[in-house]
C-alpha cells in the first residue's frame, strides 16, 4: 500500500510499509516512511516520517504520535473532530499542520514543543471552538497564527515561549484569553484585542519584549495582574471606556512606556500597576479633554484660570494631561522600586471643575431657550417691541447657586 502524501520525495532507498488496522507488516527495512493511522494501533513506529489519518478516524488519541522525532508530515482527514492531548508533542521534525474544518477541539499540549526549525506554519480552519492549554507551547519556529472566529477561548500557555511568533490575528468571537497565553513571545510586535474579549488573563503577554503596539477594544472590562508586564518596547497604551479595573503589576517593568490614555476616569488601578515604568511621563484623558474643549469654545474661559491653580495639570493642544507621580517604595523582596501613578485628587478636581462650567453653560442655554419660547408666543413682535424684554425668563438665582455650589 503506497500513499502519495506530498510532492516531496523521502530521501530513503527503502522503507517499511505499515497498515495499522491489522497485524500484517511487510518487512523491507528498519526505516518507516509511510504510516496509516486508524486509531486502533497504539504502536506507532518511532521512526515514522509521513502519516495519513484514515478517513474513519474522528479522534486522534492522547499521545498517539508523542515524541516521534522524525515525523515530517501529517495528512489529517475531513471528519476528524478532536486531536487528543500531547498527540503530536515533541515531534521536532514536523513542518506544517493544516486542520480540517471538522476539528472542533485541540486538546492540551497537542503540538507542544515541536521546537526545531521545522514547524513554521499552522492553519486553523473555522469550526474550532476551543484551543486548550499549552497546545503550541514551545513551538519556537512558528511565525504566524490566525485564530478563527469560532474559537471562544484560548487556554493558558497555549502559545507560551513561541519566541519566533511575529504575527497573531485574533478574530471577533473570541471571549477569553487565558493566563500566560503568549508569555515570552519575544518576536511579537503588535496585537489587536477583539471587542468580544472582556478580560485579558494574568501574564497573558508577559515578557513580550518586542511588543510595540497594543489595541484594546471597547469590550474589555478587566486586565489581570502582570498581563503586559515586562513589555519593554511598549511606548503607549490606550485604555478604553469600558475598562473598570487594571489589576496589580499589569504594566510593571514596561521600561519604554511613556504615556497612558485613560477614557474612563473612574477606572481602578491595582497596587503597583505601573511599577518600574521609569519612562512614564504623563496620563492623558481624551474624554475629559473633549468636554473641556466644549466648555472653552462655549465662551466659559474662566475655567482656564481655575486650572492654573491645579499644579501638575496641563492643557496642551486640546489634550488634558496629568503628570506622572513617582514614589520610591520597598517591594516584597526588600528592594527599592519606583512606583508610578497619577494624582487622583487632581483628576477629581478637574472633573468637578469641568462639570461646574458645563452646568453653568447649560443654565445659560436654558434661559435663552425659555426666552425664545416666550418670544415665539407673541403674534406680532414688531407691533410691540417691548414684549421682547418682557418675554425674558431667568433661572432663579437660588436655583443656580444651589446647583453650582453642589458641583464645586
Amino acid at each position: 500500500m503506497q500513499y502519495n502524501m506530498s510532492s516531496k520525495k523521502p530521501k530513503l532507498a527503502y522503507h517499511q510499509r505499515t497498515t495499522a488496522n491489522n497485524n500484517n507488516r511487510e518487512e523491507i527495512s528498519s526505516s518507516v516512511v509511510e504510516y496509516e493511522y486508524t486509531g486502533s494501533d497504539h504502536h506507532v513506529p518511532n521512526n515514522v516520517t509521513h502519516v495519513r489519518i484514515h478517513s474513519s478516524v474522528t479522534e486522534i488519541e492522547d499521545y498517539a504520535f508523542h515524541n516521534r522525532g522524525r515525523l515530517e508530515e501529517v495528512v489529517l482527514n475531513e471528519g476528524l473532530t478532536v486531536i487528543g492531548s500531547n498527540a503530536f508533542s515533541y515531534c521536532k521534525a514536523l513542518e506544517c499542520i493544516t486542520l480540517p474544518s471538522t476539528v472542533t477541539k485541540i486538546d492540551a499540549a497537542a503540538f507542544s514543543w515541536c521546537s526545531s526549525s521545522s514547524l513554521k506554519k499552522v492553519v486553523l480552519n473555522e469550526g474550532i471552538a476551543s484551543i486548550c492549554e499549552r497546545v503550541f507551547q514551545g513551538c519556537t519556529s512558528l511565525q504566524c497564527i490566525a485564530i478563527p472566529s469560532t474559537v471562544k477561548e484560548i487556554g493558558h500557555e497555549a502559545f507560551a515561549y513561541c519566541n519566533g511568533l511575529r504575527e497573531v490575528v485574533l478574530s471577533d468571537g473570541l471571549q477569553e484569553i487565558g493566563n500566560s497565553v503568549f508569555v515570552s513571545c519575544t518576536s511579537l510586535q503588535s496585537i489587536t484585542i477583539p471587542s468580544t474579549v472582556d478580560e485579558i488573563g494574568s501574564s497573558a503577554f508577559y515578557s513580550c519584549t518586542n511588543l510595540r503596539d497594543v489595541v484594546l477594544n471597547d469590550g474589555i472590562k478587566r486586565i489581570k495582574l502582570y498581563a503586559f508586564a515586562k513589555c519593554t518596547s511598549l511606548s503607549s497604551v490606550e485604555l478604553p471606556s469600558n475598562i473598570s479595573e487594571i489589576e496589580q503589576y499589569a504594566f510593571s517593568d514596561c521600561g519604554g512606556l511613556r504615556e497612558v490614555a485613560i477614557h474612563n476616569e473612574k477606572i481602578q488601578f491595582g497596587d503597583r500597576a505601573f511599577t518600574e515604568c521609569r519612562s512614564l511621563e504623563r496620563f492623558k484623558f481624551p474624554g475629559l479633554s473633549a468636554r473641556l474643549d466644549n466648555v472653552i469654545r462655549a465662551g466659559q474661559r474662566g475655567i482656564e484660570a481655575k486650572m492654573d491653580d491645579i499644579p501638575g495639570l496641563e492643557w496642551r493642544s486640546g489634550e488634558l494631561i496629568i503628570a506622572a507621580v513617582r514614589r520610591e517604595r520597598d517591594n516584597s523582596w526588600g528592594n527599592m522600586e519606583i512606583s508610578t501613578d497619577f494624582d487622583r485628587e487632581k483628576l477629581d478636581k478637574i472633573t468637578r471643575l469641568i462639570r461646574y462650567y458645563e452646568i453653568k453653560e447649560a443654565t445659560t442655554l436654558l434661559e435663552l431657550a425659555l426666552w425664545k419660547a416666550g418670544i415665539d408666543r407673541v403674534v406680532d413682535l414688531s407691533l410691540c417691541p417691548s414684549h421682547r424684554t418682557a418675554c425674558r425668563i431667568e433661572v432663579p438665582g437660588p436655583v443656580k447657586d444651589t446647583i453650582l455650589k453642589y458641583l464645586r
